[in-house]
């Protein structure tokens, strides 16, 4: 913590030579960590302004969490999503209007966006619920089949997979490219996303192939 500090007071004495000011309460702080008892740790000051630690922050459209679990991520991409399929809702009927593309041009991308980073939230069995959620209310408005139907009967008619089968096509799509020229790091192949791309390369014979350049 000494070091957070350290940093900003050469934020605040920079500002001062240049005559800027910061609002210190849009300054957001986590603390990612594996135990619930923090030692030695003590909240840094920021213009005499004390910096309060939540447990997540949001940094571009992406939600942290201290734990890294990334299930208030999923949450706040399935209301979104959920929004954004109601607020869609005039542009089609019982039967007609809602298609497979406007689905998947317009709303799946607002749940995937920036799956590489958290996707592993998303194969847990509670966001496996939320999102099949959201993938049967689309599947209901572009089939216009009664509401006992089976999502998964739904989903075989209109040709989507599952949502969270999607978003690790996605994740597999992005890492592929990064992998096969050689932008991939493997600094700890053991660890994090390095391990997860292990496991890819090992499920998928799609990472064996070569990419055009």
């Amino acid at each position: 913590m000494g070091l957070i500090q350290w940093a900003l007071h050469t934020v605040e004495t920079w500002c001062d030579e240049v005559q800027l000011s910061v609002n210190p309460d849009k300054t957001g702080l986590v603390v990612f960590k594996r135990r619930r008892k923090l030692l030695g740790f003590f909240e840094p000051h920021l213009f005499v302004v004390t910096l309060c630690h939540p447990m997540s922050v949001k940094y571009l459209r992406v939600v942290l969490d201290s734990w890294l679990t990334w299930r208030e991520h999923v949450d706040v991409n399935v209301r979104k999503a959920h929004n954004l399929l109601w607020a869609c809702r005039r542009a089609f009927g019982v039967t007609w209007g809602l298609t497979p593309w406007l689905y998947i041009s317009l709303i799946r991308p607002s749940i995937t966006f920036t799956s590489l980073v958290w996707w592993p939230g998303s194969q847990t069995a509670s966001a496996k619920k939320g999102l099949s959620r959201i993938q049967r209310l689309a599947c209901l408005g572009i089939t216009g089949a009664i509401r006992i139907t089976l999502t998964g009967a739904m989903e075989a008619l209109t040709g989507l997979p599952p949502l969270d089968l999607a978003i690790q096509g996605e994740v597999g799509s992005v890492v592929h490219r990064l992998w096969s020229p050689g932008c991939w790091s493997y600094l700890h192949p053991n660890q994090g996303h390095s391990s997860e791309l292990m496991r890819l390369q090992q499920s998928d014979s799609i990472f064996h192939m070569g990419i055009d350049l």
